[in-house]
């Protein structure tokens, strides 16, 4: 596959795991989050392949979105998939479900939509 298609790849599972993080939460408040442990599960799994997925796209595309914070995300990718036995905090998870996810999917949907393969 070309870089481009990579590209579009990644960021499709970027945009499909906010979707998916929306689905799971919705209508729920930090405490039902903390109390459900399938939900905060599957919240934290979608979470690792987003960050995951922001990791494989190509420099050239990260150039040109200066504006995607890609140097926090993949902060939080290594605290997802190495601070796990320690414990991750979820009131951190729910800030990035709550504050950052919803620019996060408004950055990434815009690329999707103009797509012209970089």
């Amino acid at each position: 596959m070309s870089e481009a298609k990579d590209d579009l790849l990644y960021i499709s599972h970027v945009v499909d795991s906010i979707k998916a993080v929306e689905l799971y939460t919705k209508g729920a408040d930090f405490k039902e989050f903390c109390a459900n442990p399938m939900m905060y599960d599957a919240v934290v799994r979608k979470l690792q392949i987003l960050a995951e997925s922001t990791q494989r796209i190509s420099e050239k595309l990260k150039k040109e979105n200066p504006h995607i914070p890609w140097r926090d995300m993949a902060g939080f990718r290594n605290i997802l998939v190495h601070d796990y036995l320690e414990g991750i905090d979820p009131e951190a998870v729910w800030d990035v479900i709550t504050l950052d996810l919803p620019q996060l999917k408004e950055s990434f949907q815009s690329i999707k939509d103009n797509w012209k393969g970089i």
